[in-house]
């Protein structure tokens, strides 16, 4: 599932090519992924809208349009929002292509059909499903060490559970929260409670290290991701624990282990992470 870097780094690659184009219509193949409002009136309200800026709210790109409109996406698992020219071929499981004004293509393409997109008035952001309830953004400056303390005091939850919630801290996944624990040193299982202050201000500065290493690599590209250009990530490559279980350490050598936390896959080392 894309998470907080993959999300940004899909903004980021499209906002060059899409900041003041029109959209001069939409296709739908598939209306299901459209959730608010319904099909045909998502088509009519969102053509002839000017694309002025594109944001994140954890795992969401927002697009802010013309006449007070917001196009918010969610990519779920296998999602993918990729510009490509009109005479591209049309991928399976491509679910709606928006045509700018320069004839280009904006396409959502979603093998599993989870991803969803709303179209909303912007003051109503705030009070969509899905982001009302979204936690702090880990990377924003606001964002200290005492807010993550707070987040984990009294909670008895697994520490891996506790960052996967995205009503306490938004935009962080399966991958990121792995490899996070494994940089701070602290084991996935303990309950967030448990950890001490300098525990805590590892696992802040981990959590710092890690989203911003996903940014800076393009995101993680392990089964269907890639950036709003069609391009795959690479920082796959530089994984210290993710998808790695019953290999090596890189740190002390042991083979790392695979358990699930809240159904969830976790991997970690047992003799590292305490």
């Amino acid at each position: 599932m894309p998470e907080l870097p993959e999300v940004e780094t899909v903004k980021r690659t499209l906002t060059p090519y899409l900041i003041n184009k029109r959209i001069a219509r939409v296709k739908i193949y598939h209306p299901g992924v459209i959730t608010i409002p319904d099909p045909d009136t998502f088509s009519n309200l969102i053509t002839e809208k000017i694309i002025k800026s594109l944001g994140r709210r954890g795992k969401y790109i927002i697009f802010h349009l013309s006449e007070g409109y917001c196009l918010i996406g969610h990519l779920r698992m296998t999602g993918q929002l990729t510009l490509t020219s009109p005479d591209a071929p049309l991928l399976p499981h491509t679910h709606v292509v928006f045509t700018l004004d320069n004839d280009s293509q904006l396409r959502w393409v979603d093998t599993r059909r989870f991803g969803r997109l709303y179209l909303v008035k912007e003051e109503e952001l705030s009070t969509t499903a899905g982001l009302k309830k979204l936690g702090p953004e880990p990377l924003d400056p606001a964002f200290k060490v005492k807010d993550l303390a707070n987040i984990c005091s009294g909670r008895k939850k697994p520490i891996k559970q506790v960052l996967l919630d995205q009503t306490l801290i938004a935009g962080i996944g399966n991958i990121y929260a792995d490899e996070m624990l494994f940089l701070a040193g602290v084991d996935p299982r303990r309950a967030a409670s448990s950890l001490t202050l300098e525990e805590i201000k590892r696992l802040y500065e981990a959590m710092k290290t890690s989203l911003e290493q996903g940014i800076k690599n393009n995101g993680t590209s392990i089964r269907d991701y890639v950036d709003g250009s069609g391009k795959r990530g690479s920082n796959q490559d530089f994984l210290k624990v993710y998808g790695r279980a019953n290999k090596p350490c890189l740190f002390c050598g042991e083979p790392l282990l695979r358990i699930k936390i809240g159904g969830r896959s976790t991997h970690f080392c047992s003799h590292c992470q305490k």
